[in-house]
């Protein structure tokens, strides 16, 4: 199995194909654009597209992504959202950054919902761009709250998440019929103290777990799920820049995945893959616990 690189060749036949699709999606949106302004004073005219940014590389976005982020007039983007995407939008698009990283939020979520009405009401096409998927763990539906609150018209996107992306990335599968049957998501914002997940409910042998936004965590999802019956030497991966040139990996067992992390730190927002399905990935993450894709 073989991961993904984007600067693999394309073949002819593909990439003929991929330009019908192209101009397909090109056509749709301009004829969306059209009738958008058809009889509509400049305040009925504005609509916000909730888009999935995918996992980081530009190549990874959708092709209805792409093209809205082309004909954006504003823009309200993530932290993850990569310069290489931004260099798609038009000239002249107004541009705001309301990214959150862990204990700094620049933007309060209730003032990002205000803005999206305020540059809807204005008239404008607005894109609000996140990091892979705007429906796994991207505050979704307080965003789509305040817009139906206000009468705003809205589209979503999805993206590929970055599940998805780091995977792919490392050559294996979310599930496999000889290792997981099924796939479970998690944010890692629910082992805080205050909170306490269902250990024995998330230690099983059959299925993969991934843990979004869970760096600070690593330690407690260790715990909790040796404790709750998964072996000491159970697969675990750390993935952080998936899907882009600099992804790293770090590659360990539950019982000494917070010591590896202490010696080779990753940056913030990792990735945490648990499961059988670690031992499917790349053949050099057998050689080397700590590595990047390319």
């Amino acid at each position: 199995m073989s991961a993904y690189n984007p600067s693999r060749p394309v073949s002819i036949k593909v990439g003929q194909w991929m330009a019908r699709v192209w101009q397909t999606g090109r056509e749709r949106l301009t004829n969306e654009g059209r009738r958008s302004t058809t009889g509509t004073s400049s305040a009925e005219r504005g609509h916000v597209y909730l888009v999935g940014a995918g996992p980081g590389a530009a190549d990874l976005l959708t092709l209805r992504a792409a093209g809205l982020i082309e004909r954006a007039e504003a823009i309200v983007y993530d932290r993850l959202v990569g310069k290489d995407i931004l260099a798609l939008l038009p000239r002249g698009c107004e541009r705001y950054y309301v990214g959150k990283a862990r204990g700094h939020h620049s933007v309060p979520q209730a003032e990002i919902g205000r803005l999206m009405v305020r540059l809807a009401q204005a008239g404008k096409r607005v894109v609000r761009l996140k990091g892979g998927d705007p429906g796994i763990f991207g505050r979704l539906g307080e965003e789509l709250a305040a817009l139906a609150e206000a009468g705003i018209p809205a589209e979503i996107v999805p993206g590929i998440t970055a599940a998805s992306g780091a995977v792919a990335a490392m050559g294996m599968p979310l599930t496999d019929r000889a290792h997981a049957q099924q796939v479970r998501f998690i944010t890692a914002q629910a082992c805080r103290e205050d909170q306490v997940l269902d250990w024995r409910g998330l230690a099983r042998r059959d299925e993969t777990l991934v843990f979004y936004m869970g760096l600070s965590r690593v330690e407690t999802i260790c715990q909790g799920l040796t404790g709750a019956g998964l072996p000491s030497d159970w697969p675990i991966m750390l993935t952080a820049n998936a899907s882009l040139s600099q992804q790293q990996a770090l590659v360990g067992t539950l019982a000494d995945m917070p010591e590896r992390l202490a010696a080779s730190p990753l940056p913030s927002p990792c990735l945490i893959v648990v499961g059988s399905v670690v031992t499917m990935a790349s053949a050099w993450v057998g050689r080397d616990a700590t590595a990047t894709t390319r």
